[in-house]
């Protein structure tokens, strides 16, 4: 039986902290950027983190 292969295109978009969250950035803020407001902008440049089931299942495609 083989290794287990890490998702790439998972590990490009998301990361896993030390205390084991799931951290992602915000889509929507390269291209077309004029019609957002500048607080919409702000809070997508910072980073969150994912929940619930959707965390535990990136995890193990990021974590091989």
């Amino acid at each position: 039986m083989g290794k287990v292969k890490t998702h790439k295109a998972s590990a490009k978009r998301f990361t896993v902290t030390a205390n084991g969250k799931v951290k992602m950035f915000h889509s929507s803020h390269r291209h077309k950027t004029g019609n957002k407001s500048a607080k919409r902008l702000r809070h997508l440049r910072s980073s969150t983190t994912v929940q619930g089931k959707m965390a535990e299942n990136l995890k193990t495609l990021v974590l091989k």
